[in-house]
């Protein structure tokens, strides 16, 4: 359900615009999980568009090199102790970073998260989300899954971190469809023979954002369970690097084209749709990156400015399958 500016976010937009009149415009920071992830990539470059419309707006885009929960906490940090005009994070550790942003609110300062949410009880902490609907990433996941095997079987779900609230609506998303049924908080229990489909044992995996552990996990699931039906990962980061995925998934291939094994993977990155369309992928949910990162800034422009705001704001998804894999990216 959509909101309108809280009055708790309202007093933030007032009090924030002080320190952006003080030198000659606003600043706000767009806070990735990491800066070496492509997917964040193309949020900063969403980002640097919108600085270049809004003549008073300046795009601070700062994460962590790497994902690391603890970094990106001490930077918000330093931004409140800085004190931009506002900030937009996407929280890797939802409850750690609740407790962060409760500096922000004494300091006036307007948060809003992008990707990932923080959790229910700590919304009030921010004034909106921009971003994906991610119990729908994992209800479509499942659904490609489905459409090729709809007598179910056995699947490993890879997410990213484990407190990360985006991938675990995200798997709640594609257990409930998977099962046909109401599985509780995210992120759901595993699967045991609920509607046909059953998790196996050493599943679900964490990669914690690392594109090399993803991938390696796929590669150690996927050899170890040759009779496996189904690997969903809920992020790009099982196909970041191309070359160490092909290797990793071609020697399936043909399991993949008889229809054998179903793999589906989060996002439609470049590699990965040029992955699908090879038939080393079966499927994509794809995100709106660039579309956050500058939605982030007009909508903080609208907060310090007292303007109303809807919560949340969507972004859109784009579903691929091998027939479609050329014209699915709208």
């Amino acid at each position: 359900m959509k909101k309108l500016l809280t009055a708790t976010a309202l007093l933030g937009a007032l009090t924030a615009p002080a320190f952006a009149e003080s030198h000659g415009g606003y600043t706000f920071a767009l806070v990735p999980k990491a800066m070496n992830n492509p997917f964040f990539d193309l949020a900063r470059d969403g980002c640097h568009a919108a600085q270049e419309e809004l003549a008073d707006v300046t795009c601070e885009y700062i994460g962590p090199g790497e994902h690391t929960e603890l970094e990106q906490i001490q930077i918000v940090q330093d931004l409140i102790t800085k004190g931009v005009d506002g900030i937009a994070v996407a929280p890797s550790n939802a409850p750690a970073m609740a407790k962060v942003l409760k500096g922000a609110m004494d300091a006036g300062i307007p948060v809003m998260t992008w990707d990932s949410d923080l959790l229910p009880e700590d919304i009030a902490l921010r004034t909106t989300y921009v971003g994906t609907n991610n119990y729908n990433i994992g209800v479509h996941l499942a659904e490609l899954v489905m459409a090729r095997h709809p007598d179910g079987g056995t699947v490993c779900l890879q997410t990213g971190g484990a407190a990360a609230a985006n991938h675990n609506e995200r798997l709640l998303g594609a257990r409930e469809t998977l099962a046909g049924m109401d599985l509780g908080d995210p992120p759901g229990r595993m699967l045991d023979g609920d509607n046909g489909w059953t998790e196996i044992s050493g599943c679900p995996l964490i990669t914690n954002d690392d594109g090399n552990v993803a991938v390696q996990g796929m590669t150690d699931i996927l050899a170890a369970n040759p009779d496996l039906t189904a690997f969903l990962s809920t992020g790009a980061f099982t196909q970041w690097f191309d070359n160490a995925y092909r290797n990793a998934a071609e020697p399936y291939k043909g399991k993949m084209d008889a229809g054998e094994l179903t793999i589906v993977v989060a996002d439609t990155l470049p590699m990965q749709l040029a992955q699908t369309k090879d038939g080393l992928g079966n499927g994509l949910v794809g995100q709106r990156p660039y579309e956050m990162g500058y939605k982030a800034m007009y909508i903080l422009k609208d907060i310090v400015e007292g303007k109303n705001v809807e919560d949340p704001i969507y972004t859109g998804l784009d579903i691929c399958n091998n027939d479609n894999v050329d014209t699915c990216v709208k």
